[in-house]
């Protein structure tokens, strides 16, 4: 089974995280690819998931999901806050995306350095 193949079990995977995840995995042999998606996949976060708890801030629920993308500190003051007064909870909702890319990019790196460090 190729690496591409391996990387594609990922459940919601898209496009452009197929194509981060290869560049990141290309000098991993099939176990290493293998050990790297069990990690990785544990970690990863859905965008439509974020969505759904960045939706929730409307219900006063502010900050669930930056409390997901581990960003505690702006967690509590989106809580506090009431998200900015909501503006900060509607750039989230503009935003879920690229906010979601960005945490699994990190986990990504996170996951490939404990691949190649044996951990």
């Amino acid at each position: 089974m190729s690496n591409r193949n391996i990387l594609m079990t990922i459940r919601g995977i898209s496009p452009e995280e197929l194509m981060y995840l290869e560049h990141a995995t290309k000098t991993f042999t099939e176990e290493q690819v293998k050990h790297f998606v069990f990690i990785y996949h544990s970690k990863r976060k859905n965008a439509q998931d974020i969505l759904l708890f960045t939706l929730l801030g409307f219900l006063g629920f502010a900050g669930i999901q930056r409390f997901i993308l581990n960003q505690v500190a702006m967690g509590i003051i989106y809580f506090l806050t009431v998200g900015f007064c909501f503006i900060g909870t509607i750039v989230d909702l503009i935003n879920h995306k690229s906010m979601t890319d960005e945490y699994n990019q990190r986990m990504a790196r996170e996951s490939a350095m404990m691949v190649m460090g044996g951990f």
